[in-house]
């Protein structure tokens, strides 16, 4: 028996709850303990430096820290005298609810990550590459520095940021969090006057807090809780890329936080609404049989049996399930994604118009059914060298693009309709590589929601309206330049491009394809009245034509204008 420090693995903790229900599992040939397991971790973004020891990890970090103490060569402030009454009051009047300093730290590192997301739906260069891109928090033990660390891959903060978002405070804030605490002992308040981080104080002595901003340079905040706090530039530490990672130097009576089971329950605990993976870091010893005539392997063979998801069917899987590895020995000569689809069933989604091209092609689309399919895919980006495509979302490539010709000659309907669907979000109106049959759909940005993802969103009892509607994204309208009914319309908007008629078919048009596409109508009266105006017009009948009366209707009428008459011969 020899002892050896392995890491143990990675908790998604998000979707652990979910996959629970819904046996996705993954595989392995090997007994719990007996193989290091982060190969397989890595896939489904695994911390990066995830296969070093603790003690590589602690060579990376500044040698200072221990020392608990501001740096010599650092800027130094004072708070401002509301921060310092607020850090006293949080601190005495929440010392026995010390666990929402947890709450109060998740939820700012997905505030940060739904900004970075957010503007990456206009800029697709904000999130950067490799790791730096891969939208998740961590959180990271280490019991023998007695440190609790929690990292984002958000928006991060410049140097200006850190002295206004953590050293000052309006005063009228602190005011109103003081007066609503001493009269409801509520302990939400916190979170909602936007005072959560000075929470920190309840369990540590000593916080760091780094951050790397896309406008600026790295930089360490540090701060004792004693009035004053110092920012120094971080030449020392690992570089973020992009984020936020706060260091809290746990007080002697906080170790508990130190225990792997006790985050386990808190993060399960305040992360119900969190749309971001998180995972916790930690280390343990274990025992571990080696024989003394076993050949060392490497992790690939170790692993080259794991089913790593199993899907739920595709295509091509004729109903059964079927693995990601068994989907690429499918693929056809030159396809480079791995095309997927979402939605609420099997039966739905073989009658999508977004399938219509790629099963002519004889391309296999893998079906997600499942709610939790969607939180994963969010962050599941490749497999394999396979970057993952959804394919009702932009950026699908299957065949040549549409020759020039083409594109140019339905410029003007293209331009018209986009104006025309001004007030309606859609930001493109194109010409479309995915339909054969169907004359138009509605598809989403690659970083927004999908409409399966819009109606789960919606169905959330504590969902965000403000968060939804700048998760839904811009939407772009394909059309299908061979389609008759695009033709028409084409020719119809060449001859008058004001016809009132025309702008009604060309709304139906899209109202039609944005409920085919998944989406929720979001006036459903108002694409009624126009089925039935388009009926009338199918039926020859005038749009002024009335809907006679009701015969009740008109005896309750003829009875009420006798009683007004008796009632005035009996006032003469």
């Amino acid at each position: 028996m020899r002892k050896w420090a392995i890491p143990s693995a990675l908790v998604l903790l998000c979707l652990l709850s979910l996959l629970s229900d819904h046996g996705r599992k993954v595989q392995a040939n090997a007994e719990e303990g007996g193989v290091d397991p982060p190969k397989v971790e890595e896939k489904i973004g695994a911390v990066p430096h995830g296969l070093q020891t603790d003690s590589d990890v602690v060579k990376r970090e500044s040698e200072s820290i221990s020392s608990r103490s501001l740096r010599n060569n650092a800027e130094k402030f004072e708070f401002q005298a509301e921060v310092s009454r607020l850090m006293d009051i949080i601190i005495n009047s929440l010392y026995s609810n010390k666990d929402i300093f947890l709450r109060e730290l998740i939820s700012n590192a997905s505030d940060a990550l739904d900004k970075i997301r957010f503007l990456s739906l206009t800029d697709k260069e904000v999130l950067g590459e490799g790791d730096t891109s891969k939208l998740d928090i961590q959180i990271k033990l280490d019991k023998e520095k007695k440190i609790l660390s929690l990292r984002d891959r958000g928006i991060g903060m410049t140097k200006e940021d850190l002295i206004k978002n953590l050293g000052t405070i309006a005063k009228s804030g602190t005011s109103a969090f003081v007066e609503k605490m001493q009269s409801s002992g509520d302990l939400n308040l916190i979170g909602q006057f936007g005072v959560g981080f000075y929470s920190v104080y309840l369990v540590a002595d000593y916080v760091e807090v780094i951050s790397k901003h896309n406008d600026d340079k790295q930089y360490v905040w540090e701060s004792k809780a004693d009035g004053a706090f110092a920012i120094s530039e971080d030449t020392w530490n690992e570089p973020l890329g992009r984020g936020t990672e706060i260091r809290l130097h746990l007080r002697d009576e906080a170790q508990e936080y130190l225990e792997e089971s006790k985050l386990k329950e808190l993060v399960k605990k305040y992360s119900e609404f969190i749309n971001f993976p998180i995972y916790i870091w930690a280390s343990k010893e274990v025992d571990v049989e080696v024989p003394a005539d076993e050949d060392e392997s490497s992790d690939e063979e170790e692993t080259s049996d794991i089913i790593v998801y199993e899907l739920p069917c595709s295509t091509k899987s004729d109903g059964k399930l079927t693995s990601l590895d068994q989907y690429i020995s499918r693929m056809k000569s030159g396809q480079k994604d791995i095309f997927y689809i979402t939605g609420t069933s099997k039966e739905q989604l073989e009658k999508s118009p977004f399938l219509e091209r790629l099963k002519k092609k004889n391309y296999e689309v893998i079906f997600f059914t499942d709610p939790v399919d969607e939180y994963l895919m969010q962050y599941l980006m490749d497999y394999e060298g396979k970057q993952f495509q959804n394919v009702s979302k932009e950026g699908l490539k299957i065949g040549k693009e549409k020759n020039k010709e083409l594109k140019e000659s339905f410029k003007e309907l293209t331009k018209w309709w986009k104006n025309a669907l001004a007030s309606d979000n859609v930001d493109e109106v194109k010409i479309s590589n995915r339909l054969d049959n169907t004359p138009c759909v509605v598809v989403t940005s690659k970083y927004g929601w999908s409409a399966n993802m819009e109606r789960i969103m919606q169905s959330q009892t504590l969902s965000d309206s403000s968060k939804q509607a700048y998760m839904r994204g811009k939407r772009i309208l394909e059309i299908n330049p061979r389609h008759p009914i695009i033709k028409e319309l084409r020719e119809r908007v060449a001859k008058d491009s004001e016809d009132e008629g025309v702008k009604q078919t060309a709304q139906l048009i899209y109202q039609t394809a944005l409920m085919e596409s998944g989406f929720n109508l979001p006036e459903p009266k108002d694409f009624a009245s126009r089925i039935y105006s388009s009926v009338k017009s199918s039926l020859n009948i005038s749009p002024d034509a009335t809907i006679e009366d009701d015969d009740d209707d008109v005896e309750e009428t003829e009875t009420e204008s006798e009683t007004k008459d008796s009632a005035v011969k009996d006032e003469l």
